[in-house]
């Protein structure tokens, strides 16, 4: 059974940086396609950033965000700087393989303005 936990969430100042993390527990990590989600409060959940073969980002954080992983220690990162307001949201991990999606119960990111 594939589980997804996610860490690194906190408070940060605006313009500040923060690290996220999402570890899976079970084999065959390298092969699942992982993303980022977030969903601030009152509004639907959004893509953030994914990485398969490539990666991608939404427009509202490219060249501020970047995801990475490492499929020795399962896990993959969100390293998110010049943070806005904005970007206040909690944090899914998502993984995908075989048509099937799994979730982690998010991580709370807060930037004061």
């Amino acid at each position: 059974q594939v589980q997804l936990v996610e860490s690194g969430g906190g408070l940060v100042q605006t313009g500040g940086s923060l690290n996220i993390s999402c570890t899976m527990s079970g084999n065959l990590f390298s092969i699942y396609d992982m993303g980022w989600f977030r969903q601030a409060p009152g509004k639907q959940r959004e893509l953030v950033a994914h990485i398969s073969a490539g990666t991608n980002y939404a427009d509202a954080v490219k060249g501020r965000f970047t995801i990475s992983r490492d499929n020795v220690k399962n896990t993959v990162y969100l390293h998110m700087k010049t943070l806005r307001p904005e970007d206040t949201a909690v944090y899914y991990c998502k993984a995908d393989r075989f048509g099937i999606s799994y979730w982690g119960k998010g991580t709370l990111v807060t930037v004061s303005s």
